[in-house]
């Protein structure tokens, strides 16, 4: 790995904590809003599994590399024979593992999500989630060339620190409409235990909140167009903003689009293969002036429906 380079890379790291946003990036969240909102968690007739893989900023020595594993279930939840039903009164439970690898920065993150559902109409209902974990962060550095030897990081070796995490969240849906509210790392600091001798070199936490909004619009009897939103908010750092369009053909087959401000556009196709399995892939086309040195982002999200009696192909709450 070229050394100046992954110097760079750790100094744009390091200054994450002040600047930007820490969390991994999702083009396809709407996909799987659990991992952004522990009230999901239940939400579907099913157990929801799914893995990814994103390979971000491709020719890019050292850029962000990320892999999650989500499942959530409901508990509870009665059955219906009908194919859209008004959602029953039930408790969600579920719970990630997330790895995200940036130059010599790994941060890794295992949480566990509860959340009840409660309808308050005969189309709309209400859900609130909380999730508690761990991350861990460790900054390799070996990896790193630094000019000054009494540099604490200079010794070689891991530094690492490991922070109890916190997320509460929000959502209210219905057959065509979703909208969700949710905090992530909100103890902030406060639950920082097992850090090495160089506290000071590791890397703190900083609030997110995250807001949400999606609707299905039904042109045709076989056509869904699915337009989401969400707005990202992490303190200091300016709000960020992803908005994307997907349209659906006979509840199997989707294409979509997405913006993100000064960051990308994102290209993405999904099929819902069966009632066990779901393939989707996006593309990140960069805008920003990483553009010149990259070609571009690949992430690729595969689901599993378990226990799905019901044999439901298309998800009916989330989409």
């Amino acid at each position: 790995m070229n050394k100046p380079l992954i110097l760079i890379l750790a100094f744009f790291v390091l200054a994450v904590q002040a600047m930007a946003q820490q969390r991994p990036q999702y083009s396809q969240y709407m996909l799987n809003n659990f991992l952004l909102n522990p009230a999901i968690a239940g939400i579907e007739d099913y157990a929801d599994i799914r893995v990814s893989h994103r390979r971000q900023w491709v020719g890019l020595d050292g850029a962000p590399t990320t892999y999650y594993v989500s499942a959530h279930t409901p508990l509870n939840k009665g059955a219906s024979s009908t194919r859209y039903h008004r959602a029953l009164a039930h408790h969600g439970l579920g719970a990630s593992f997330h790895t995200d690898e940036t130059g010599p920065l790994r941060r890794s993150g295992v949480s566990l999500s509860y959340a009840y559902h409660l309808p308050i109409t005969n189309s709309i209902n209400v859900s609130a989630g909380a999730a508690a974990g761990v991350i861990r962060s460790s900054v390799n550095s070996s990896e790193l060339d630094l000019a000054n030897e009494s540099d604490p990081l200079a010794g070689g070796g891991n530094i690492n620190n490991t922070v109890l995490d916190l997320n509460l969240g929000l959502w209210v849906y219905s057959r065509n409409f979703s909208v969700g509210v949710a905090g992530a790392q909100l103890l902030e600091d406060a639950g920082s235990f097992g850090a090495n001798t160089y506290e000071e070199a590791t890397l703190g936490l900083q609030r997110h909140y995250f807001i949400t909004g999606s609707y299905r619009l039904e042109p045709t009897p076989s056509l869904d167009v699915i337009p989401s939103v969400m707005v990202k908010l992490a303190s200091p750092s300016p709000a960020a903003v992803d908005a994307s369009l997907r349209v659906m053909y006979d509840e199997r087959f989707w294409v979509g689009g997405a913006y993100r401000h000064n960051d990308a556009l994102v290209a993405m196709v999904g099929v819902y293969v069966s009632p066990l399995l779901d393939i989707s892939y996006s593309y990140d086309f960069t805008t920003s002036e990483l553009n010149q040195v990259s070609a571009g982002t690949h992430e690729i999200v595969v689901g599993f429906k378990l226990l799905n009696d019901r044999r439901i192909i298309c998800p009916q709450w989330v989409w």
